[in-house]
């Protein structure tokens, strides 16, 4: 009996090696040309790509809301974050994780000269100027608004995309 343990304790380790073989084999025939073994040079579809129900989806224009009073909001918001008197965490839901570590350093930045001059954060005096919403494509909303302060005058730029049935800031701006 002690030899026919090894035979086939051998044994399963070739055929564990076989198959594993034959299953590669027969996902190469199955891929689409051009594909990589690795799948990193194949683009999978939908249906195809488990994950792809997860991420972010797109939204048409016609299920979202009106974005010019977010438009506002966002700029006033931006002008307000950058003066120390608002929280940033404020906007998170709002811009997407790309806009929201831009605008974590330009925070930082503007702390940073705050206290380089001796100044502390105070909510800034202003007035929204002219607002003007364009629509590139569908689901995508750009926008400029006008920000009136005592000394200086300044241009938020904002661009939103229409994702998960709601707007979200793809790129903000404060020139």
């Amino acid at each position: 009996m002690p030899a026919a343990a090894a035979v086939s304790a051998a044994a399963v380790p070739a055929a564990s090696a076989a198959s594993a073989a034959a299953v590669s084999a027969a996902a190469a025939a199955d891929a689409p040309a051009g594909a990589t073994p690795g799948g990193g040079g194949s683009r999978l579809s939908r249906a195809e790509h488990p994950d792809a129900f997860f991420e972010k989806q797109p939204t048409s224009r016609r299920d979202l809301p009106d974005p010019a009073p977010l438009v506002v909001n966002l700029a006033r918001c931006m002008v307000e974050i950058l003066a120390g008197a608002r929280e940033i965490e404020q906007l998170a839901r709002w811009v997407t994780d790309d806009v929201y570590r831009h605008l974590m350093k330009r925070v930082v930045l503007a702390a940073r000269a705050r206290n380089a001059h001796g100044e502390a954060p105070s909510r800034p005096a202003f007035s929204v100027g002219s607002v003007r919403v364009t629509e590139p494509k569908d689901g995508v909303v750009e926008a400029v608004v006008v920000i009136h302060g005592r000394a200086r005058s300044r241009a938020v730029a904002v661009r939103l995309e229409g994702l998960d049935r709601r707007w979200r800031a793809t790129a903000v701006h404060v020139l």
